[in-house]
This record gives structure tokens, sequence and C-alpha cells, in this order.
């Protein structure tokens, strides 16, 4: 008989909750503040980008908050997503770990990026607003709000970080295959961009950039809201469906994790796999929980804790989080998703508080792990990925050299089907290891030198909290 390797879920284990870590956090995460006064924000000056059912969910403290019927019947068109026991991986690296990892990207957007987009697109159609304005990055974000915009016939416009905007022309056909207008940024069709562009004519753009044109546009347009596919409460909040259904379908498989592993750029990636297996640790399971991130764009490894803003153009209230100042722009590396200043003010307060810890790798040897991944385990990873790939692959060549069992889960959070001009680079030895800028981080922290400091800060980065 053969050996089960997918361990499936019915419609019906669907969570009907969101799970919101804040309830359990021993030191719950700073306020966010007005740059303007320094005070903390309230949910009033988050009225003119969010709806008040999506403000009323970040600033929540409640363990467990309802999922609305319209968004669990959306959700059932591709959630439970597989979990699966990577056996092939484990044979290929001679490991006696056991290696799981759960897929995301079985949705239509082919990652984990849904898991919010719904929900967002769902509270705003229920607050009568007409156009959704957003950023992305490698562009997973832009397809999947631009799907869920669609569900529920809203319009949107997408602001694609130019480097991937260039990089990823599919990621720009599924944008506009579900009707959502792309520009990549920054563009001249906002001041913030035009700003940046006067500065920097061949500027690549960043995260932060983008952010900056998409908050612009909200912010003045009446029938128009922001929205932003990581990094915020509610958006942490909404991924926990992930390891919600991860916990139960390793109870399936008789395992439980020694270590959970996600890719980090904002932070809902990992939250989603992570959460529910950090509340088990906060009431004693002892698991660890590893985030992931590149080496070029190290917010967690290589920044300090400390108040910045989340864009470019200082639009955005000031979020307590580990960061490389908002001035700084990442190399143009192909894991888009990840190329951003700053990390989840949740994270950074995990990280703070030791019941996370960070890791960095650079971009060739990611893709190694994801070559490796895919010869054996079929899937061609999105580049993302790939780095919680490397990590798994590392905890299971430890467990090799101590000869130790060892049960290791991370997030598959996307597929690779529309970055196969990575791999070609790839495989042709054209892709580089683009390193940390030091010198532009030296100059985007200065930056930030005069912002407020929260509570812990150091001036230390991660390695010296």
């Amino acid at each position: 008989m053969p050996v089960q390797t997918c361990f499936q879920l019915k419609t019906s284990d669907i969570p009907k909750k969101w799970y919101n870590i804040v309830a359990d956090m021993p030191n719950p995460p700073q306020p966010p503040l007005n740059p303007g006064t320094g005070e903390p924000i309230g949910p009033e000056a988050l009225a003119p980008l969010f709806p008040m059912a999506l403000i009323e969910q970040e600033v929540s403290a409640e363990q467990w908050i309802d999922i609305p019927e319209e968004v669990l019947d959306i959700y059932a068109t591709w959630r439970p997503t597989p979990l699966y026991r990577a056996r092939r991986l484990e044979k290929e690296l001679g490991t006696p770990a056991k290696i799981f990892y759960k897929y995301e990207g079985v949705s239509p957007a082919g990652s984990h990026k849904p898991n919010t987009a719904v929900p967002q697109a769902y509270y705003n159609k229920q607050a009568g607003i007409k156009r959704i304005s957003t950023e992305t990055g490698a562009g997973q974000w832009g397809s999947a709000i631009s799907h869920a915009c669609r569900m529920f016939g809203l319009e949107t416009l997408v602001y694609m970080v130019k480097v991937s905007y260039q990089q990823k022309p599919y990621r720009r056909s599924m944008i506009k295959c579900w009707g959502g207008e792309v520009i990549a940024s920054p563009s001249t069709t906002t001041k913030a961009g035009s700003t940046i562009l006067e500065k920097d004519p061949d500027s690549t753009g960043s995260l932060g950039i983008a952010i900056s044109e998409a908050v612009e546009v909200a912010a003045t347009s009446d029938d128009t809201n922001y929205s932003l596919g990581s990094v915020l409460n509610h958006v942490l909040l909404h991924q926990t469906v992930i390891g919600q259904e991860a916990e139960k379908q390793m109870e399936m498989a008789g395992e439980y994790p020694d270590v959970v592993i996600g890719c980090c750029g904002g932070g809902s990636n990992l939250a989603g796999i992570s959460n529910s297996f950090i509340r088990n640790k906060i009431n004693g399971k002892d698991t660890r929980i590893v985030a992931v991130e590149p080496a070029s764009c190290p917010s967690l490894t290589k920044g300090i804790y400390s108040y910045d803003f989340g864009d470019t153009v200082q639009m955005t209230p000031l979020l307590p989080s580990f960061t490389l100042g908002h001035d700084f722009v990442p190399p143009g590396i192909h894991a888009g998703g990840l190329r951003y200043h700053s990390v989840a003010p949740l994270t950074s307060q995990l990280l703070l508080d030791n019941l996370i810890e960070a890791k960095a790798y650079r971009q060739l040897e990611c893709f190694e792990a994801a070559v490796t991944f895919c010869r054996t385990e079929g899937i061609i990873p999105a580049p993302e990925s790939s780095h919680a790939i490397r990590q798994a692959i590392v905890e299971a060549q430890n467990a090799k050299e101590e000869g130790k069992e060892k049960t290791i889960l991370f997030n598959l959070s996307g597929h690779g089907h529309f970055d196969m001009s990575a791999y070609d680079s790839y495989f042709a030895g054209d892709l580089i290891d683009d390193s940390m800028d030091e010198q532009g981080v030296q100059s985007a922290l200065k930056a930030i030198a005069e912002l407020p400091k929260p509570a812990g800060y150091t001036g230390k980065s991660y390695a010296g909290v």
C-alpha cells in the first residue's frame, strides 16, 4: 500500500474564526503613533483609509473573531489547503527528520494572499466603497486583491514595484484578467511617485514607495479605500486559517512540529503558519518558530527596533517594528514579496520576547534549495517560499549530523509558475547574490534617528537585542 503523504481536511473543517494572538502575547505590541504629535492614534485616524470593521479588528484584543459566511463561502473554493509530508525530500537529504509543508499555492492567485484579500474586499463592499488602491511587490498580493475585488464587484488599482513589474509580466496579466489596473511604481500618476522620480529617474521602486502611491490615491478619493497585504494586525489575523488547519493536519499525521518555519517580508505568511503554534508555545509547548528573510533585505536580523513609517514618503502612522529605515530601497532580488524595509509590529514584538527567531539567506542558496525541493517533491516554489525551504533543509541536515529525529513544518506560501524567468537566470548562471547595501541602510537609519523610540529600544540589531 502507498504510504500517506497528503493530509487533507474536509470543507467543514475550514476554521470558522480567526485567531488573534494579541490576546495571548505576554507583551502586547506598542501602539502606532501620530507622526506629528507623537501620541498614540485612535481608530478615527485610520477611517480615511479602511472600513470600520477592519479598524475594529486592527485594535481588537479578542482572542477569536468570527469569519463572515460570505467569506467562508469563497474560502471554500480552495480551502482547506493540503498538508504534505516531503518523504522524497527526506530521502534525498538522508535525514532522520520528518518534513511537512502546508501548501497555499492551490488558491486562485497561487499563494496565501487571498486569505486576507477576500475579507478585506468583503468589508469594503459592506462599507459602500467602490474601489481599492494597493501596492504589490512580486505581484502575489496584487493578483489576490484583484481576484477578491472581482468576487465582490469592486474596482482595483495596483501599484506594482517597478523591478517586479519588469521581471514578472504574467503577474501583471493575472491582475488584468481579474479586471484590475496595474501601474509600475514609482509612477508619475501621484505626487509621491513623481517626487521619487525627480530624485532618481531610474528608481527600481520598493514596497515603501508603492505604498505611498496607493495611500495617496485612497486619501484623496472619496470612493476609494486602501488595502494592505501584510504588516497590519488585521492582515495577520486573517492568515491564521493556515495554522489552524495545519494543527489539525499534523494531528492526522500523528506528529507535532519541533520547528515551524515561514518566509518573512512584512510578516503575514509567517503569522499565518505560526501564530497558532506560538499560542501553544506560550502555554508550554517546546517549539521553535523561525522567520526567514533575504540577506539583502534583513529587517529582522540586521534592522533595529524603532518607530518608523510604513512608507517612503511618510504618509502612514509610525509603527513599532524591526526596520532598515523607510528610505531603504532593497536590491532587485526575485523574491519581491520580501523586499520590505520593516516587519509587522506583532512579529517584531514576538521577536523581542524571544518567542520567535530569525535567519537570513542569500538568493543563490535559496534557489538551490528551491530546485532540490522541486526535483524531489514536484512543486516549483515561489522565490519567497524558497527561503522557508532553505531553512527546512538546514534543520533537516542538522538533524542528520546530530543523529536526532526532528519534525519540521514549513509554509509553502505559493507556487513559482510566474517566476520562471528567475529560474531561467539561475540555470544560466546569471542570477547574482545581491548583498545588503550597508551604506544605504546606514543612510536610511539616520532618517529615523529623530523619530520616537519604543520601550525596548536599544539601537542594536536583533543579534544585540
